[in-house]
């Protein structure tokens, strides 16, 4: 089928959802890790705690995608997975500052990742399926836009709320502050709210041939049948969709380090904190959580540019320069003590996660068949989320052991892989077609 064309106004509400996903994604980031030190978990073990994100993805993105390439209802094709894991998520949101022990954050932290996932997945084919190839660049870097708001917002919400509307951030031993506790449930009303904007607001293409599509449908019936489809789409992979992969390596082992370490790196590194409980470490991770905001505001700014850049400059090229800048902040941290200095680092981190979330998928996109798209973009996410479980295993035993408990150089460490990335993006088989 011809797509025809979507004015900017369309392609901001169809992906107006992921504002609200990033909304959840931006509190986790920003507070899991001393959310867990909080609750008496160490640092070393930080990296195997957080292992509950990749690893959902990693079960939850292929099979979501495959079956919503099979679906077909009154509310269309994806919009039933983005609304049943939008309910999912707003309550993990609520439920995860009330959690009074460490096994209960870590569970919860397993739910929330798992329902973000059946509403984010989707999204990614949701682009693909509604725009002409020449749109996807601008609807991928409209959806950057989107996520830069949200993160932005998330991500500095409980020191906003500390110091501008005078919210405590105290807690006791084994307690999560008021400040995040308002923000988790802050969280869960945007997130809910913004993919409902999505779902009321588009109309998604029916399929082309009902009684192909249902027979398509028979063919893959059963649990054989749909791991079947699934594995044979793995073995068939398109060249650029390998290639990318190698990308998506390197380029996720390197920002799971940043979001794992950041804020605990800050607190000791340049605030120069010992205990966990204190008030200079819970002033630490406040402005590691600032620092998040200060990244995404620069991927946002970035969004927009890249909106109009990838009209005239190869994806392939801008990706390669952003990864160089995110990979030159993150080794810029080792030699800064001054918590103003870090927002250049950040500045270099933003630059890359604009182009990380973005132009990936547009240059993944036109490589895939549209029957397969959904399964395709969760079979994707298999190269984000392997080296997010190399790392999160990994990691705590280089922390504690080869880098002597110095969780900067974690970051350090994931500058170095973000480095490589960036060298790989030029082996990618890809020409750009002007829009």
């Amino acid at each position: 089928m011809e797509k025809p064309q979507l004015s900017f106004a369309q392609i901001w509400k169809l992906s107006f959802g992921f504002l609200g996903i990033q909304f959840g994604w931006g509190l986790q980031m920003a507070n899991m890790s001393p959310i867990y030190e909080r609750l008496g978990a160490k640092e070393s073990e930080l990296g195997l705690l957080w292992i509950a994100a990749p690893l959902t993805g990693l079960l939850v993105q292929p099979i979501v995608g495959h079956f919503s390439d099979r679906t077909w209802n009154s509310l269309g094709r994806r919009k039933p997975y983005f609304l049943v894991g939008a309910l999912l998520s707003t309550l993990a949101l609520i439920a995860m500052p009330n959690s009074g022990a460490l096994w209960m954050a870590v569970g919860l932290l397993w739910i929330l990742d798992a329902s973000i996932n059946v509403t984010m997945e989707p999204f990614r084919a949701f682009v693909a399926d509604m725009l002409p190839e020449k749109q996807r660049a601008l609807g991928f870097s409209v959806q950057t836009v989107l996520i830069g708001i949200g993160a932005v917002v998330s991500s500095s919400l409980p020191f906003f709320l500390t110091n501008v509307f005078g919210v405590s951030s105290q807690a006791g031993t084994g307690q999560i502050p008021d400040s995040v506790r308002l923000a988790f449930y802050i969280g869960a009303a945007v997130l809910f709210a913004c993919v409902l904007v999505t779902i009321l607001t588009t109309q998604e293409y029916p399929p082309e041939d009902q009684g192909d599509f249902e027979r398509m449908k028979e063919s893959t019936a059963g649990l054989a049948g749909n791991l079947r489809e699934i594995t044979g789409a793995i073995a068939a992979m398109p060249q650029r969709m390998k290639q990318l992969a190698w990308v998506q390596m390197f380029t996720w082992g390197g920002l799971f380090c940043m979001w794992t370490y950041f804020s605990p790196a800050v607190a000791r590194h340049v605030f120069g904190a010992t205990d966990p409980k204190s008030e200079l470490y819970t002033a630490g991770t406040d402005w590691g959580g600032v620092c998040f905001s200060v990244y995404n505001g620069v991927a946002l700014a970035m969004a927009f540019l890249l909106i109009g850049l990838v009209r005239k400059i190869s994806p392939k090229t801008l990706h390669s320069v952003g990864l160089i800048c995110g990979a030159v902040g993150l080794l810029s941290v080792l030699v800064i003590k001054n918590k103003y200095a870090l927002f250049a680092s950040m500045t270099g981190v933003g630059i890359a996660w604009a182009c990380i979330l973005a132009l990936p998928y547009a240059m993944l996109a036109g490589a895939l068949p549209e029957e397969k798209m959904g399964t395709y973009m969760g079979v994707f996410n298999f190269f984000i989320v392997i080296p997010q479980v190399v790392v999160a295993l990994g990691s705590g035993w280089l922390v504690q052991h080869l880098f002597q408990g110095q969780s900067v150089y974690a970051l350090a460490l994931g500058g170095g892989l973000m480095a490589l990335a960036a060298l790989l993006v030029r082996r990618v088989d890809y020409t750009h077609i002007p829009s």
